[in-house]
């Protein structure tokens, strides 16, 4: 069988680990300045799925695809320095402030572009929305199969692909048509370490805009080496409505964001004795949470 053609949807996104009192703008989208940004972590573990098909089928290719600021072109060149083979970042005004409606359909319309694929895959969600609505979505609208939950990707054939499915009690083994968009659970396996020589081939590898504000001339060293390129497309480069994209294009309005710390209170030792075991009950009847 021939190497497969995969298409890997990630994201950059705020460190919610680390939410503050700035970590909302006044329009109720996230202020992603005030925030680390980092590889969305289950993401990560659909990379580790896709680099392990690439392992074992000679000739897959993978090309991450992300949309975000000009900044989400790091995860690209993390993407490389593990195994992908490129990426393209969508990155415009036009698409800020969108939520999974307006993502998806952008996100969608840059596959469309990028057909054929095999197969896509992204992770089961990001850890600034916890939705799991974004793989799905793009799977509708591109009107192909999903498979969510995966756990393990076990099979490729010509015509299928095989995927263990985790469940609250238990996983399923399922078979799916390879055109098809698979979401990663966190339960898969961790994605490997950066390899030292990807780094070294691809830590100059860049984008347009980024070759546009950097204060060293990179132009002629990816006119030599074209693996350097990361492809950036703008709301212009796509078939988009503008209508659909970014806030006009997003129903889901966040009113207010809260970090919630939890602390643990005093804490009591009792001994299995009459007068302990009256003295729980009681404080358990005082504070309501029996009787």
């Amino acid at each position: 069988m021939k190497g497969l053609k995969i298409l890997l949807l990630a994201k950059q996104v705020p460190d919610t680990r680390n939410v503050g009192k700035d970590a909302m703008k006044a329009d109720g989208t996230v202020n992603r300045a005030a925030l680390p940004a980092i590889f969305n972590p289950e993401d990560l573990n659909a990379l580790e799925q896709a680099l392990r098909l690439k392992d074992n089928y000679p000739g897959t290719t993978i090309h991450l695809v992300t949309m975000g600021p000009g900044r989400a072109a790091e995860i690209i060149r993390e993407a490389m320095y593990r195994g992908a083979d490129g990426g393209y970042l969508i990155s415009d005004r036009a698409f800020a402030g969108s939520d999974t409606l307006a993502t998806s359909y952008t996100l969608a319309k840059a596959i469309e572009k990028l057909q054929p694929f095999d197969v896509i895959i992204s992770g089961r969600q990001a850890i600034d929305g916890d939705t799991a609505q974004v793989g799905p979505q793009v799977a509708e609208k591109l009107g192909i199969p999903q498979v969510t939950y995966c756990e393990d990707i076990l099979e490729v054939t010509a015509k299928d692909i095989k995927i263990k499915r985790r469940l609250e009690r238990g996983y399923e083994i399922v078979s799916a048509p390879r055109n098809v968009l698979i979401t990663v659970h966190s339960s898969a396996p961790d994605c490997r370490s950066r390899n030292a020589k990807l780094v070294m081939k691809y830590k100059k590898a860049k984008t347009i805009s980024e070759l546009q504000d950097s204060v060293q001339d990179y132009e002629q060293l990816q006119k030599e080496r074209p693996y350097l390129h990361i492809e950036e497309w703008s709301a212009n480069d796509l078939n988009v409505e503008p209508m659909r994209l970014g806030l006009n294009g997003s129903p889901t309005k966040v009113k207010t964001i809260e970090n919630v710390v939890l602390t643990a209170k005093e804490t009591v030792k009792l001994e299995a004795a009459d007068k302990d075991i009256d003295f729980m009950m009681k404080e358990l009847i005082a504070s309501h949470t029996i009787g």
